[in-house]
């Protein structure tokens, strides 16, 4: 099965629900099974916590919106990001230490444990920044 979607959502926290929505129903479409739909909802819920909380810091983004794009082919699953937020710096995406318990700051290392592959890629225009995850299936 071949598929491809996408939708834009504002970014802002409130959107978070419609993205894991969005997300759980693309799932259903192709019929994964739930432990695997629940991990990969994971995922991109962390990721675009991540593109509200950091890419768009500081920034009023009441208007701003990120498009998610979730694609099947050949069994390789990719799920795309697009923002026009603040320009990723690869070298301050990492996880805190697994030791230091505390709420927060694990999104990126459930995203690299889910996910086979995550990269980011200079946005095409008019983005700014496009994550790409992708996994087996």
């Amino acid at each position: 099965m071949n598929l491809s979607e996408s939708k834009d959502f504002l970014v802002t926290p409130a959107s978070l629900k419609e993205i894991r929505a969005f997300s759980r129903e693309i799932f259903e479409k192709i019929n994964i099974n739930e432990n695997l739909k629940d991990e990969l909802v994971l995922a991109i819920a962390e990721a675009a916590q991540n593109i509200v909380k950091h890419a768009y810091k500081n920034i009023d983004s009441t208007k701003d919106k990120m498009e998610i794009k979730i694609s099947l082919k050949d069994s390789e699953l990719e799920i795309g990001f697009f923002d026009k937020g603040r320009p990723v710096d690869t070298a301050n995406v990492r996880h805190r230490k697994i030791d230091d318990v505390k709420p927060g700051g694990l999104g990126t290392f459930f995203i690299q444990q889910i996910m086979d592959a995550v990269v980011f890629k200079e946005g095409e225009k008019p983005w700014i920044n496009h994550l790409v995850l992708t996994k087996k299936i």
